[in-house]
């Protein structure tokens, strides 16, 4: 049994930064901290900060109870065994885990007087590891909006919203701009964490419109009514709330610098999914713009997507804060997803594959319970070889270039005014269906926000919202070009542009109508059972002359298209099941000298159905000769493919296992052998899972090497 203890007090006194300096058992405390640091990961840490240098996470998030049953020597060898750098440890905000001299602020149900916080932050500091305390900030209970019911958001009736019993404070007022940033000096003065984080920092989300004062007096004008993206108002709303998360954000790394030093910063947590985060109102752009350290909190598989969209996480945002910046992810060992069982224990392999994929894209490992207790005691064995391994190779996943000649181009200001309410199906299907077959082709690409020449061929998958600039971007492009769906059809607020300026680039007229509505075609309703019919056979290589379709197609005018689309007939009775007529003028395809526009919301059907047929055009639209990876061998495999100094290291994760239905990943399923093909110069190859080191052959430019066997990942150094 997980042993279970009662609570211990702690009389620790108030140390840490005032007024900028430190106290004497600061400064030693400091010290020692810092030997340990040095010990442990060699001289060069000595000259990076914390939020350059600790790569393995640890989060027990603590429940009311624990401070009555909290084993602090099992949790502390529980960080040793697992070889973690840094922990993140409940501090306050909805629930506070220390004796606060804020009476308002909510003390943990069984925390009585003990600073269950300060004693675990001591510890992890006596053991040189980093330490993050934890905000959960933007709710409170009913005292204290009993206090001060104008902190509060109100809605349309004055009436404050709720989450369960507990009040949703409004991030324009006083409870973000007096109340919580007292709160956090006061947890730096008492115990001097390195940072610190909130993983509900962002307040309501875009569903569910404040009209206190605060707002009312801030927003300039009278508030919008409702949700409603027709109106301009509600649209300039969204922007300016985004912003009012930004000054959350700069306003709490002001406090945390002045009270806690320079780098001492406030790290709010953020989602791997742009719908997800465009829904919170929370800009990826400028977030990372002002982000050290990416704290994502992006825990799970979610059906939808499979274990390769958090590698494509990972990628995306590196693309914004750079490749030297680290993303530690925080995995559940809980079982999470749908359903979710807070205090279950997830399939190992379901969190290995989760994890190992976010290794692929350049995060970090960081495990997370729920609780300090439990009964189902499975989740304690998932982390410890995961991280093992990760500390044995920490130095191929970290200081690393990724090498990709395809670019995927994505915009959250596109989600936003062109997905509006549909974003999922508007505007991140298309966006998932590029991801999957890409992934399937093993073709390897990068997300990009912007426009970027490095990339030999750029896709665009239906990115409706696009701004003037990057439209001249597009036209100014070098590379090719591949653009899919409403692309471009509507200005930066969302309004269809009078003329599409991509038509001339593309070679097509729009009609500004559209054919198809994509629903799932039954046997009854056939309004979507329509093929396209191949007029270029360069499209696709196999004995037919049409190709199953059933989606959305987009009417333009073009010159001698590539597909065209095939209009539906009956599936049944079988009897009239034909072709009424086989064939039409209406352009699917459109191939250019450099560019290709897709009239048939291929990709969207491909990110639904998985149909071989779709994705296999999708591939072929941006195969060309620069690729530098081939992978010859049965099965899916994502493989992402980094450049580090004068070595080249290929991760190949096993997708042929989980990421082919719902639910939970039971068991591993073995892939192989492969044929990797490298498009550079080398002699040795390091398997880093199997711990092989296999035979090399170089031919005309290529390397090549033989990997056997696969099981959830390999990771292959070719120097």
């Amino acid at each position: 049994m997980h042993p279970r203890v009662g609570a211990r007090r702690h009389a620790g006194g108030v140390r840490g930064w005032r007024g900028g300096r430190r106290t004497q058992p600061q400064v030693l405390r400091d010290v020692a901290r810092e030997r340990v640091r040095c010990r442990r990961r060699g001289p060069e840490s000595q000259v990076k900060p914390w939020y350059q240098r600790t790569l393995r996470w640890a989060q027990t998030n603590l429940t009311e109870k624990d401070p009555a049953r909290y084993d602090a020597e099992w949790w502390r060898e529980h960080w040793r065994r697992t070889k973690v750098q840094g922990v993140i440890v409940n501090a306050g905000g909805i629930v506070a885990y220390y004796p606060s001299k804020f009476e308002l602020q909510h003390r943990a149900e069984y925390l009585g007087d003990r600073d269950l916080y300060g004693e675990i932050a001591k510890l992890a500091q006596e053991d040189g590891l980093t330490v993050l305390a934890r905000m959960d900030s933007n709710r409170a209970h009913q005292p204290l909006y009993d206090a001060h019911p104008d902190w509060f958001a109100i809605d349309a009736e004055g009436n404050p919203y709720r989450a369960g019993k507990l009040y949703v404070a409004c991030v324009t007022g006083p409870y973000y701009k007096d109340f919580l940033t007292g709160i956090l000096e006061e947890i730096i003065e008492r115990t001097s964490p390195d940072g610190l984080t909130d993983n509900s920092w962002s307040g309501l989300g875009r569903d569910s419109i404040c009209y206190c004062p605060n707002c009312r007096d801030s927003f300039g004008q009278d508030l919008p009514a409702s949700p409603d993206w027709a109106d301009p108002v509600y649209r300039q709303w969204i922007r300016w709330s985004y912003d009012q998360r930004l000054a959350v954000w700069d306003l709490n790394n002001e406090v945390t610098r002045r009270a806690g030093g320079p780098d001492c910063l406030w790290i709010g947590m953020n989602g791997g999914e742009v719908v997800a985060q465009s829904k919170r109102l929370r800009d990826d752009v400028e977030i990372c713009k002002r982000a050290s350290i990416f704290m994502l909190d992006s825990q799970w598989r979610h059906d939808e997507s499979g274990f390769q969209a958090n590698a494509d996480s990972g990628k995306r945002l590196h693309g914004l804060l750079g490749w030297d910046t680290l993303i530690p992810e925080s995995t559940a060992m809980y079982d999470a997803g749908v359903p979710t069982f807070r205090l279950g224990s997830k399939p190992e392999p379901e969190a290995r594959m989760w994890a190992i994929e976010g290794w692929a894209g350049g995060i970090q490992p960081w495990w997370h319970h729920i609780g300090s207790v439990h009964d189902d005691r499975r989740q304690y064995a998932t982390a410890q070889p995961l991280f093992e391994w990760h500390e044995a190779n920490e130095e191929y996943l970290v200081d690393r270039e990724p090498v990709a000649t395809v670019g995927l181009l994505w915009s959250q200001r596109s989600v936003d005014f062109h997905g509006k309410d549909s974003a999922e199906e508007v505007s991140q299907l298309p966006y998932r269906g590029w991801v999957d077959a890409l992934v399937r082709a093993r073709i390897p690409y990068l997300p990009t926000a912007e426009v970027d020449e490095r990339f030999q061929v750029l896709v665009v998958p239906n990115v409706g919202v696009l701004t003037d600039e990057q439209i001249a971007q597009l036209q100014a492009y070098s590379g090719r070009l591949v653009v899919t769906g409403e692309s471009g059809l509507y200005d930066e607020w969302g309004d269809r542009r009078d003329d599409w300026a991509l038509g001339d680039l593309l070679g097509v007229r729009h009609a500004g109508k559209r054919l198809g509505d994509g629903t799932v075609t039954d046997w009854e309703n056939y309004d979507s059972h329509s093929y396209l019919r191949i007029e270029d056979r360069a499209v696709f290589d196999g004995d037919t002359d049409v190709l199953p379709f059933g989606g959305q197609l987009e009417v333009v005018e073009a010159d001698k298209p590539a597909l065209t689309w095939i209009p539906p007939f009956p599936i049944y009775p079988p009897e009239k099941s034909w072709m009424e007529e086989p064939q039409s003028d209406t352009p699917a395809l459109v191939l250019g000298e450099r560019t290709a526009y897709l009239a048939a919301d291929l990709d969207r059907q491909y990110a639904k159905h998985h149909h071989p047929d779709h994705g296999k055009v999708l591939a072929n639209l941006v195969q060309h000769d620069g690729i530098p990876l081939r992978v010859e061998g049965a099965g899916v495999l994502d493989c992402q493919l980094y450049k580090q100094g004068d070595r080249h290291i290929l991760h190949l994760v096993n997708l042929d296992q989980g990421g082919a239905w719902r639910g939970r990943l039971e068991e591993f399923t073995p892939a192989g052998p492969f044929t990797v093909s490298l498009r550079a110069s080398g002699s040795r190859a390091q398997l880093l899972v199997s711990g092989d080191e296999v035979e090399v052959k170089e031919q005309d430019g290529w390397i090549t090497v033989e990997v056997d066997r696969i099981t959830d990942h390999e990771v292959v150094v070719l120097s």
